[in-house]
């Protein structure tokens, strides 16, 4: 399948927009938050598996990486969890579910008034509290990417986007189940 290039919805753009232009102190909750999402693929799979073995692909350890790369500026988060699949990732990374972005809007301008009015800062419950983790990569990066194959498909797929209110997806080849999420940090990073 061909290159596709999407348009964030209204209210993924407006959480972009506020994660980029960084409302938040704690630009380390990004890593706390994708480390979190690979170890809930690894439960995925490792549920999974219990009546379903082939799903493991012959690989039945389960592990999350951090890979820094200082040459190229980039961190790589990489697990062997369960993996997406392209639906799920237009589904999953594309949009966030419209039930909780209100909600997480009126918040999360809650948190900032309380913080700057001095009553502490509530940003790491905030973002997982309604499941908007991913996007706090966005505080850091210049570029995210993510590659990812659902346990027991044999298609790939790449994800990548800038934070400028769309995103491509198109086809790659993974040998292996899992994700990894390459993420090109900001020059003050």
């Amino acid at each position: 399948m061909a290159k596709e290039t999407h348009e964030f919805q209204a209210e993924t753009k407006q959480l972009l927009d506020l994660m980029i232009h960084s409302i938040y102190t704690n630009h380390e909750i990004f890593l706390r938050e994708l480390i979190s999402n690979a170890s809930d693929a690894i439960d995925k799979v490792h549920f999974a598996s219990l009546t379903n073995r082939d799903i493991l692909e012959g690989d039945d350890s389960y592990e999350i990486f951090l890979e820094p790369d200082k040459e190229n500026h980039t961190l790589t988060i990489r697990d062997n969890g369960i993996g997406m699949s392209r639906q799920e990732v237009i589904e999953n990374i594309g949009t966030i579910a419209k039930s909780g972005t209100k909600a997480f809007m009126e918040q999360l301008k809650k948190a900032k008034e309380a913080s700057e009015g001095g009553e502490g800062n509530t940003d790491k419950e905030l973002i997982g509290q309604f499941g908007v983790g991913f996007y706090s990569a966005f505080m850091v990066a210049e570029k995210v990417v993510i590659e990812t194959r659902k346990a027991g498909e044999t298609e790939g797929t790449r994800w990548e986007s800038t934070g400028d209110g769309s995103y491509s997806i198109e086809e790659c080849d993974k040998e292996k189940r899992g994700t990894s999420i390459t993420i090109t940090l900001g020059k003050e990073f």
